[in-house]
């Protein structure tokens, strides 16, 4: 078996191949965990620790809250040092070539080109590799950003933060307690409570109906220059806002080439990749698809890694022909 990707249900995957002595080499292009190092400084988790630990190793936190970036990043490593897990990382999988035993993959190491060869392949690169982009002028410019990284460096500048889920509210939040004058660009007519950590809701609620922080609703933006962001309204006209500093959190797309590369069909605007439920097998014969790969580019997020233990067990299932009777519970109503 072959293994792409190095997040947690991939990690987890890996340590259920070894307990099964399942033969099978894992790649990632980047880090373990790399989208989660992606996190902000101290974010937390929205999904509880029982729910997003892996391979049956207990995630405890100092404070018994809900793990932050660095805990988590800190407990897969931890994760592949007590099984001894090999990942080939910081190498990418370019190539996928059907052979008749199975499948040739050519990676691109820091030494030059590898070839290898496995029976059957497992896709498990997720669903957030790339940050979502609104295609206007100005959305390069240095000043403006699709990740926050330290609050402090908007400590006193002006700071529209785009956008009006969980990411975009709790950036916006933590930039204002560090000193920023933040407003919030938000496409819909308020923010909703369904897609916001029911932690931090009533807080920015607060803040905005005190103008605190002033909440542009109902507004797209048109245009970024260094110094204003052009928004329309509802009513077709358009207001300036200064800005010194841009954070879009308008969410992130799934990197879905190697799904195409390898031949799975995908379906609809999110390009969901077709499968089987009860296998995880693609549409073609011999590849499965584990975690949030499963949801292509979500829309409405449903597949977090709360919910993609279950994928382990379908897929140990299928190759070796064990009972799905141990198989997890799916969880009706996600943390996440």
């Amino acid at each position: 078996m072959a293994i792409i990707g190095a997040g947690p249900i991939g990690l987890e995957l890996a340590v259920a191949f070894k307990k099964a002595r399942v033969d099978y080499l894992q790649f990632d292009s980047q880090q373990i965990g790399h989208t989660i190092s992606w996190f902000p400084p101290q974010t937390r988790f929205f999904s509880s620790n029982d729910r997003i630990s892996i391979a049956g190793i207990p995630l405890q936190t100092p404070d018994q809250n809900k793990c932050t970036r660095e805990q988590y990043l800190t407990y897969l490593r931890t994760v592949v040092q007590q099984f001894d897990l090999r990942v080939n990382t910081y190498e990418p999988v370019v190539q996928i070539e059907k052979h008749v035993e199975g499948f040739a993959l050519t990676t691109r190491a820091a030494a030059g080109n590898c070839r290898y060869h496995c029976r059957r392949l497992v896709l498990a690169t997720g669903g957030t590799a790339h940050p979502r982009k609104l295609g206007i002028e100005g959305e390069n410019l240095p000043h403006v950003s699709t990740r926050l990284d330290d609050p402090h460096a908007y400590f006193g500048k002006q700071l529209m933060v785009i956008g009006g889920k969980n990411s975009a509210v709790e950036n916006a939040l933590r930039c204002h307690h560090a000193g920023a004058k933040v407003s919030l660009s938000y496409r819909r007519e308020q923010l909703d409570s369904k897609h916001v950590k029911y932690w931090l809701y009533p807080e920015i609620s607060g803040l905005l109906k005190d103008d605190d922080m002033h909440g542009y609703f109902s507004t797209v933006p048109l245009k970024i220059t260094p110094s204003m962001v052009l928004l329309r309204q509802a009513d077709g006209s358009t207001v300036e806002v200064p800005a010194d500093f841009v954070l879009m959190a308008i969410g992130y797309e799934a990197d879905m080439s190697l799904c195409r590369m390898a031949g799975i069909e995908l379906s609809g605007p999110c390009h969901k990749p077709v499968y089987d439920r009860r296998t995880m097998e693609s549409s073609v014969p011999g590849i499965y698809l584990a975690g949030t790969v499963t949801g292509g580019t979500q829309d409405k997020f449903v597949v977090f890694i709360e919910n993609g233990h279950v994928h382990i067990d379908r897929i140990l299932a299928a190759i070796t022909g064990s009972a799905v009777s141990a198989e997890r519970p799916v969880y009706e109503q996600p943390e996440s």
